[in-house]
């Protein structure tokens, strides 16, 4: 079968490699579809790392996927074959304090697809998952939809822990696909009074398009006059979707007393340095999003109801072995890429 690994920094090959053969009781195959480029992929394109997550070359990166059941061991009972499935890239072992907790997502012994020392990521045409990473959703939305869940649940995870209020005003730094993505679900939430700042404008063209009340550009205008111009003043609530120092920076001077700065972007440099004067004397709360937890159903059901079109932030697809070709976009924020999707 095919498949693209990492070779270097900004290097990537086609190669065929061996179809996997065997399934343990609890595991299923699965004939990939789609495949999104994420900024995390992007990171370990472009720097080969994040913080002290290190690739080692060669190696297969790609998460966020959507493929179909063509064989299932004895213990997987909710899916049959020929089911479409959403893949939750996430494998925690259920046994730790954090799963028996609530918190798979911080699994001590997690192993995430994509991820150095981990798993293997999804840019190949079959992969074998654990069957409680699968849901099935034949009949509710298409393979490109399915695909683009998993960026949806950390869109809906940062909403939750945010916990905004009806009337909160809200800012999200970053119209990424992560930001859209919390952009979406604060709108199907009913928190209209949220605007977006973002330096690209093709970038804030689309959040403008789905529904955000107000749009800044930090590079061209003054941000505090034109927050205090559109958004009437500080907000409540910040989203930062963009991993840079910058909007940190500007995260803290646009946050009333009292307000909330929620990290979901990653830094390039896995750190920030904040103005603690400042978050001090206002009192900010930060809140840190790792990923999503138990937030797929609600994803799935937010499409199933077209509260959401997760379909508007997809602008590029690309065949398998296209994929080179595809991240070299992404990283270049190239021909007004915003997603780019790759079919298998």
């Amino acid at each position: 079968m095919l498949a693209v690994q990492l070779t270097g920094i900004e290097q990537m090959e086609l190669f065929e490699k061996e179809k996997p053969s065997k399934l343990q009781p609890d595991e299923v195959l699965i004939r990939i579809k789609y495949v999104g480029v994420c900024g995390s992929d992007v990171h370990y394109y472009t720097e080969g790392r994040i913080g002290s997550q290190v690739v080692g070359y060669p190696f297969m990166v790609g998460h966020e996927c959507s493929g179909m059941v063509v064989a299932k061991g004895d213990q997987v009972s909710h899916l049959e074959v020929g089911d479409l499935v959403a893949i939750d890239p996430s494998v925690h072992c259920g046994k730790c304090e954090q799963c028996l907790s609530g918190r798979p997502h911080t699994c001590l012994h997690n192993k995430f697809l994509g991820c150095p020392d981990q798993l293997e990521g999804c840019l190949t045409e079959f992969i074998v998952m654990p069957g409680f990473t699968c849901f099935p959703v034949t009949d509710i939305m298409d393979a490109e939809e399915a695909a683009l869940l998993e960026p949806f649940t950390i869109g809906v995870y940062a909403v939750r822990l945010a916990d905004a209020g009806e009337n909160s005003s809200i800012a999200v730094f970053g119209a990424g696909p992560i930001g859209l993505s919390i952009l979406m679900k604060l709108l199907a939430d009913n928190r209209k009074n949220t605007g977006v700042i973002e330096p690209l404008d093709y970038r804030l063209e689309k959040a403008g398009e789905i529904g955000a009340s107000w749009l800044i550009n930090p590079a061209t205008e003054d941000l505090m006059p034109a927050l205090h111009e559109r958004g009437g003043g500080e907000v409540d609530i910040v989203f930062d979707a963009s991993g840079e120092q910058e909007a940190i920076d500007n995260a803290l001077k646009i946050l009333k007393p009292g307000g909330k700065l929620v990290l979901v972007g990653i830094p390039p440099s896995a750190q920030y340095v904040f103005n603690m004067d400042l978050m001090r004397r206002k009192e900010i709360s930060v809140i840190n999003v790792r990923r999503q937890n138990h937030c797929f159903e609600e994803a799935i059901q937010l499409v199933k109801s077209k509260k959401v079109n997760l379909k508007q932030m997809v602008t590029h697809y690309f065949q398998l072995r296209k994929t080179p070709v595809a991240f070299d976009m992404v990283a270049g924020y190239r021909d007004n890429v915003i997603k780019a999707m790759i079919f298998v």
